[in-house]
């Protein structure tokens, strides 16, 4: 329970800041769908996807999977009601990840704090943020892949040429299994055949390991 709380406060806090940037980010270039549907909010209940959010990452914690993986329910964003959809499109998207990284900073630098909190508070409060700081960043380089439906694919569409852009888009239904045949279907088959086919860990650990020492040092951990 101790170790499970740890987790439940930072990811509850990573992915309603997240998709509440989302909605603030479309809400103020011109897109109130989001507003009018009550997402522009710190209230979690807004944002929570039962399976994605709750259940999935339940279940691979307790089966001690090495890494925690969910979703949150999407900000519907009507893109051509944005201002200047194209670049718009990408301000959206990016609002989300860069949230991530701020809350990542903003945990890091709670942690100097801890001396000031009862003695037996002290190690839950630095582990609940350190947890922070690594699930905010893994938040923030795995939304940045270009593979639909992630913010990174948002971004690419708006620098393609508009035909390559409305095909790239098209992806967008296939997405979802893309993303779990790279998360879960490669390292099983990779177990299987003896390989290291985990292209998730491959893609956010090199990112991770170089993010870190700078987050340490915010901390003031040592290096």
């Amino acid at each position: 329970m101790y170790t499970a709380l740890t987790w439940i406060v930072p990811i509850l806090i990573a992915i309603t800041f997240h998709e509440a940037a989302h909605a603030f980010a479309a809400w103020r270039l011109g897109d109130d769908t989001a507003r009018r549907l009550g997402r522009v909010t710190f209230n979690p209940l807004k944002h929570v996807d039962p399976f994605g959010t709750i259940l999935l990452p339940a279940l691979l914690f307790l089966t001690k999977a090495p890494f925690l993986f969910g979703w949150a329910k999407p900000v519907p964003v009507a893109f051509q009601r944005l201002g200047r959809p194209r670049r718009d499109m990408a301000f959206v998207a990016m609002a989300g990840p860069l949230t991530n990284v701020v809350l990542a900073v903003v945990s890091a630098a709670l942690i100097r704090v801890a001396w000031l909190l009862p003695e037996a508070m002290a190690p839950w409060w630095v582990r609940t943020l350190e947890q922070s700081i690594l699930l905010n960043l893994m938040l923030a380089i795995f939304n940045a892949f270009p593979i639909p439906p992630l913010d990174g694919s948002r971004v690419v569409m708006s620098i393609l040429p508009k035909a390559l852009a409305r095909q790239y888009a098209k992806l967008e239904r296939f997405g979802f299994l893309v993303l779990l045949g790279i998360v879960f279907l490669l390292p099983m088959l990779g177990r299987q055949i003896g390989a290291d086919l985990n292209l998730f860990r491959w893609a956010v650990a090199a990112p991770l390991a170089w993010l870190l020492p700078i987050f340490r040092a915010i901390a003031g951990a040592p290096q």
